[in-house]
Formats: C-alpha cells, sequence, structure tokens
C-alpha cells in the first residue's frame, strides 16, 4: 500500500494495485459496471445507476448504499468523472467540484493481462469522517491513518474479488 498525508486536509491519498490474467477489455467489464461492485465489496451494500444513466460515461451518476460498523449505514450520489474505457474508470462522491472522496481504478496491459489499481483520495469535502475529527479534532491524524488502513483492506479485497472473477 502507498498512502500519503496525515491530516484530512492533507487529501490523503491510498493506492493498491494487482495484476489480473485476464485482458483489460474482460477486467473493464467488471470495473466499470457500478452495479457489480457491491459483490467485491464489505462496505459498499448496493450501487444503482440514477438520473436516466445506464452505464459508465463522464457526468453519469450512480447512487451506492454503504454500511460501516462504526458510521452505521449511509447513501452517496457519485459522479463520473473519468471513463477511459480499458484504460481508467473514475467517480467523485458529492459534489464533483468539492467531492468528499475521489475514487479511480486504473488498468494498464501488461504482461499477456492487466495491472489493475485501484486509487482514492480523502476530501476536500466534508465526510461522515469529517464528524468524527470534529469530536476528537486531537486524534485527526490517528482517525485518518485508521480509516486509510480500512480502505486499504477494503480494496486489497475488492481487487482480488475483481482479479478472480475476470480469471475465471
Amino acid at each position: 500500500m502507498e498512502w500519503t498525508g496525515a491530516r484530512y486536509a492533507d487529501r490523503p491519498t491510498v493506492e493498491v494495485t494487482t495484476w489480473v490474467a485476464a485482458p483489460p477489455g474482460r477486467v473493464w467489464a467488471l470495473v466499470s459496471d457500478v452495479t457489480l461492485m457491491p459483490e467485491m465489496s464489505e462496505e459498499l451494500q448496493s450501487a444503482r445507476w440514477a438520473e436516466g444513466a445506464a452505464g459508465p460515461a463522464v457526468g453519469a451518476r450512480f447512487v451506492g448504499r454503504n454500511r460501516h460498523e462504526q458510521f452505521g449505514e449511509w447513501e452517496t450520489t457519485s459522479t463520473v468523472v473519468a471513463c477511459d474505457p480499458e484504460r481508467v474508470f473514475a467517480w467523485a462522491v458529492g459534489d464533483p467540484a468539492e467531492p468528499s472522496a475521489v475514487w479511480r481504478f486504473g488498468l494498464e496491459p501488461r504482461g499477456g493481462g492487466t495491472g489493475l489499481s485501484q486509487w482514492m483520495r480523502m476530501g476536500p469535502g466534508r465526510s461522515g469522517l469529517s464528524f468524527a475529527i470534529d469530536a476528537m479534532p486531537e486524534k485527526e491524524q490517528k482517525i485518518v491513518f485508521v480509516r486509510l488502513r480500512e480502505f486499504e483492506r477494503g480494496m486489497t479485497a475488492t481487487l482480488e474479488h475483481i482479479r478472480q472473477r475476470a480469471e475465471a
């Protein structure tokens, strides 16, 4: 795992990578279908395209419902901010101009398969984590670090699910 920043305002990031023994087209079909993601994520419970969107395209919006042991359940609307088939699929959570997070899958043809990465950046907009930081500002760095580690574990598991499915 790589991660940077220790405070929320620093917009810390985390990225995990893997190699998939399948062509980019097969991997793309999995990472760009948000309706499949709940099957490969512990936190994401459901996802559906919204406002007439039927698939990945810049500007398309989707609604995700999440659940976390400490944060409870919540729903977010995300906007696709990058969609380059078989290369990049990214979305901003909340207001695209001031997102609470940006998530991205990157695909690269490599070694007869696909190098796959998942990256995320916290902020700059407020998120559920902001409330925990507001309540315990002296623990901000620990709160951010713990959440980044949770994201790392979740992203590692998601990439493994994608890899297994693409290679099946």
